[in-house]
């Protein structure tokens, strides 16, 4: 069963047709979610988006994503965490996850205050990266990681790349240095850092950073899906109603939430 009356929070809010949205967590999960993956591809399918992916803190969720797209027709994309759970900085287990129809690869989240950023293994992550056409998520790491490994992706042409939700309290990136990191990747900025039982960050700072490093760079997602927080798609329309009323135009919001994910994982 789904939580609370989900028409009555669906009312009166922006459509979707088209967005993707690149960062939401679903059950099966080691934390409470508020819903599984094929309920949030019938939500996304009903308001006719484009897509989601499907991310895990703890497991690649590559196999659940194919599952899920054949079961509702929508696309949905999986990928893999480089956390402790499936052994950190672990070329096999990205592998795995690409031979499993996996298309994003996040350095390391709830596992980066203990895990070595060892560079010849972020070296053959990389390397399988370009050889299966992966996107290359930054996680949890800090902006001087952040750099490190962008300089690292550079070097071996990757261009499809995400900065997740850089103005959160994990990765701490000033406006200057998403500026740097624009040059080289999209920054993702997450709905869910604007909660009050999160980061609590003013969404002005976030319509503030759009206005700054231009739509083309960015991306909206919510990285929705706890147990506490609306539906995905209900704060996908929170934040596109919330960036309009700070005069963020439809125009860029549709570049951020279809244009660019597109780009990013479709391309």
């Amino acid at each position: 069963m789904l939580k609370g009356n989900y028409y009555e929070q669906m009312k009166e809010k922006y459509p979707l047709e088209g967005f993707i949205d690149t960062h939401l967590h679903t059950s099966p999960d080691v934390k409470p979610r508020i819903l599984n993956d094929v309920q949030a591809a019938f939500m996304a399918s009903k308001e006719k988006m484009g897509g989601i992916i499907l991310k895990s803190h703890v497991e690649s969720t590559a196999g659940r994503a194919r599952l899920t797209e054949m079961v509702t027709g929508i696309k949905v994309i999986g990928g893999l965490t480089l956390n402790s759970s499936v052994g950190g900085l672990n070329p096999a287990a990205v592998e795995a996850s690409a031979l499993m129809g996996g298309k994003i690869v996040w350095f390391p989240t709830t596992s980066h205050s203990v895990l070595n950023l060892d560079l010849e293994l972020i070296e053959d992550i990389l390397h399988l990266i370009v050889q299966n056409d992966l996107v290359l998520a930054t996680g949890h790491l800090n902006p001087a990681e952040i750099f490190e490994l962008l300089d690292m992706a550079h070097s071996m042409g990757i261009w499809r790349i995400l900065v997740n939700h850089p103005f959160t309290r994990v990765v701490g990136a000033n406006i200057d240095e998403q500026k740097e990191m624009a040059r080289y990747a999209y920054l993702e900025h997450c709905y869910v850092a604007c909660m009050d039982n999160h980061d609590k960050i003013d969404p002005e700072l976030i319509s503030q950073g759009i206005k700054d490093i231009g739509s083309d760079k960015c991306i909206m997602a919510t990285d929705f899906g706890q147990s506490n927080n609306p539906y995905p798609v209900v704060g996908m329309k929170m934040f596109v109603n919330k960036m309009m009323d700070l005069e963020i135009s439809i125009d860029d919001i549709i570049i951020m939430c279809k244009i660019n994910p597109f780009k990013l994982f479709f391309e």
